[in-house]
């Protein structure tokens, strides 16, 4: 798998974040400019609607990431 990726970059088939349906915690970081800590806890929560568990891997499901903050006042 990591070879795909790395081969993936050689050729320039990089898919830029906000093309992304699932991101990482570390991507979604970077797309959100929130800490890796807050997402990490707010991914915790049981009732979390935009976390998606991959094993024990944890993605972000980015559009209804994208919704759930739009609706904030703060988090």
């Amino acid at each position: 798998m990591e070879a795909m990726k790395k081969e993936s970059k050689k050729r320039g088939h990089e898919v830029p974040l906000w093309h992304k349906s699932n991101l990482s915690i570390e991507e979604a970081a970077a797309y959100t400019g929130i800490r890796e800590y807050k997402l990490r806890q707010m991914t915790s929560r049981d009732d979390c609607p935009f976390v998606l568990w991959v094993g024990n891997r944890r993605l972000i499901k980015r559009r209804v990431f994208d919704d759930y903050i739009e609706k904030m006042d703060s988090i």
